[in-house]
């Protein structure tokens, strides 16, 4: 069988570039004998002028749509991202089964979040809008948790028979590391061994709630804890770095970048809790990174956190500073606990994995191409 992965544009987004390597690395482990064909686009992702933001809206939807009905030697289209649904517009006169994976619909069932992220937000919004909305003409979708797959078919009224759940995978790179490694990853970022840190991975979305985050830390230091908070990916806003300074907490904190995975590993295994209090999440890539490094994580007991996390966590009303607080206090003073969610969070991350991703994809290609 040959299988077209359709991928994002260079540089348009890190974490489809995870998932499409995910993807095609397990196509590649549990079919082996398949051609797996990866079409990316010719063009890199630019926002600057207003005239480059105009080349780039015909790129992606005039000139990348064309480019991928020249594939006509593949058996089955797999659109890698919700984002690019608005290919099926034109795959489905392509004659072969179409498949899209959605990650999440935060952006198509508030579409305010788009408005805070560019610089024409109406004309933005009504394109991705449109182009999302191309899922629904697919032959099959692969929604990464049971909750997506619910936004999807409330959403855009597709039949449960349609939607097929694969929840992402976890690099195998994830992994708990030496306690000489661990130290060593301490001492960097300057954690003394009786420091409590805490680590939040990943933008500063509103969704993503870091400000809870701060306000739980702010409650644990005048409590008197030992605390730090590691943040990596986006950077604090202004109005963060004001409050953080307001509350006398700007030592308590570092901001550390946006790391490579293999520094990500050291991170994840340098911290002794994740906090993700996040609002919604289509899966949670961060705690299941966190688990398979033997970090316990404090999470929302909201959208997909709990179908990922388990019981292998603390889940907390993501709005409820108190209770986040109360969850890392009971983490730090209950040795017990700890140790006991170290060990349930790597067991539950390892049903997380590529390979079991790819299956799920592989059978849904097999039932979609075969004879009827």
């Amino acid at each position: 069988m040959r299988i077209a992965i359709v991928r994002r544009a260079l540089g348009a987004s890190f974490s489809m570039d995870v998932y499409a390597d995910g993807l095609v690395g397990g196509l590649r482990q549990v079919r082996p004998h398949w051609d797996v064909v990866e079409i990316i686009p010719s063009f890199l992702e630019y926002q600057g002028s207003a005239l480059s933001r105009v080349g780039k809206y015909y790129r992606r939807y005039g000139q990348f749509p064309r480019q991928v009905r020249r594939h006509t030697d593949v058996d089955l289209f797999h659109i890698v991202d919700h984002s690019d649904g608005h290919l099926c517009y034109t795959l489905g006169r392509a004659q072969r089964p179409v498949v899209v994976t959605c990650h999440d619909l935060i952006n198509y069932i508030q579409p305010e979040n788009i408005s805070t992220q560019t610089r024409a937000p109406l004309v933005s919004t009504w394109i991705w809008r449109y182009a999302v909305q191309g899922i629904a003409l697919a032959d099959h979708i692969i929604a990464v948790s049971d909750h997506t797959a619910k936004d999807v078919m409330a959403t855009f009224a597709v039949e449960p028979t349609r939607v097929t759940t694969a929840h992402n995978g976890v690099d195998p790179a994830f992994r708990p590391l030496p306690p000489a490694a661990v130290a060593a990853a301490r001492s960097r970022y300057q954690l003394a061994p009786d420091t409590l840190c805490l680590l939040n991975v990943g933008s500063n979305h509103p969704r993503k709630n870091l400000v809870a985050v701060l306000k739980a830390l702010a409650v644990l230091h005048q409590q008197g804890l030992p605390v730090h908070l590691l943040k990596a990916g986006a950077d604090f806003t202004a109005d963060q770095k004001t409050y953080l300074q307001q509350q006398n907490l700007t030592d308590c904190v570092t901001y550390v970048g946006k790391p490579e995975q293999a520094e990500l590993v050291k991170l994840y295994n340098a911290a002794d809790i994740l906090v993700a209090p996040s609002l919604y999440e289509g899966f949670g890539i961060t705690p299941a990174e966190a688990m398979a490094c033997g970090t316990p994580v404090v999470v929302a007991n909201a959208t997909a956190l709990p179908e990922v996390v388990g019981s292998a966590g603390l889940l907390v009303p993501p709005e409820d500073i108190g209770a986040i607080a109360a969850a890392i206090r009971q983490l730090h003073e209950q040795p017990d606990t700890y140790q006991h969610l170290v060990k349930a969070g790597c067991d539950r991350a390892q049903r997380f994995t590529w390979a079991a991703h790819a299956e799920h994809a592989a059978l849904l290609y097999e039932n979609l191409v075969k004879p009827h």
